[in-house]
């Protein structure tokens, strides 16, 4: 019984010792903000659509866990990390799908590097780094869009460059001061 207890003790201990670093994050270690809708999807989606996104830090890499909800029901979105909120969005760099659920409800989790070390080259000559601090998602077809009541407006923001109109972004972030750059 004795090494019974000691055996459930130390399997707590050591349970609880992985839960520690999140229990007492650092401020700056995690960032959470919301996405609002794009101006062009304005019109034709839910007055309360909205997405939320959560950046932790995990040492060398972040990260990412973006909920998106009150969107069209069982539809699949892109999600990017962009120049700018708003157009023409480039640089961007596609990170993955997301699909809603019957409610317009969807989740995404991405790992990699989301703060203020995120950039892309610019292939000009020199090469100059263009900063990469803004989120956008797309309708993943233009077909989804339209059956929305949204635009059919083809962009080439998903896996296979034929997308629907940009439905959520971070213009509530000024255009330099994009919530990517919160995170140290």
């Amino acid at each position: 019984m004795k090494n019974t207890l000691l055996a459930v003790g130390i399997a707590a201990a050591v349970g609880l010792t992985g839960m520690v670093p999140l229990a007492n994050a650092r401020a700056g270690e995690s960032n959470t903000f919301n996405m609002v809708k794009s101006a062009g999807a304005v019109s034709c989606l839910k007055a309360t659509a909205r997405g939320r996104v959560t950046i932790s830090d995990l040492g060398p890499v972040q990260n990412m866990h973006v909920e998106v909800s009150s969107l069209p029901a069982n539809t699949t979105f892109t999600l990017f990390v962009i120049n700018t909120p708003t157009a023409p969005f480039v640089p961007a760099w596609y990170q993955g799908d997301l699909t809603t659920n019957d409610n317009g409800y969807g989740v995404i989790d991405v790992t990699g590097i989301f703060n203020d070390e995120t950039f892309i080259l610019d292939p000009g000559i020199p090469a100059i780094p263009v900063a990469l601090n803004h989120l956008g998602i797309w309708f993943a077809d233009p077909t989804d869009a339209a059956n929305a009541g949204c635009p059919a407006t083809p962009t080439p923001f998903d896996g296979d460059h034929n997308a629907g109109i940009q439905v959520l972004n971070t213009s509530n972030f000024a255009a330099t001061k994009g919530p990517l750059l919160n995170l140290k």
